[in-house]
């Protein structure tokens, strides 16, 4: 399985488990269930963040293969 289709599907992946922290912060009785589901929210996001950084750290450090790319 090539890279960028691994990250794309756990980034997908990702999104549920974003909701899902939604959902239990929105719910939460005690702050402890409140925290959790901010933490769900937080590491899904920034794990979004570091798939698209990987993407294009990947683009940057590899521009000869992009097709179009008349860099020397």
């Amino acid at each position: 399985m090539k890279t960028e289709t691994a990250n794309t599907v756990v980034g997908i992946c990702m999104i549920p488990l974003g909701l899902l922290g939604l959902l239990i912060a929105s719910r939460a009785l005690d702050a402890e269930m409140s925290v959790f589901g901010y933490g769900l929210i937080l590491f899904a996001a920034l794990f979004g963040f570091s798939l698209i950084k990987d993407h294009y750290d990947r683009l940057e450090a590899a521009p000869a293969r992009m097709p179009g790319a008349d860099h020397e």
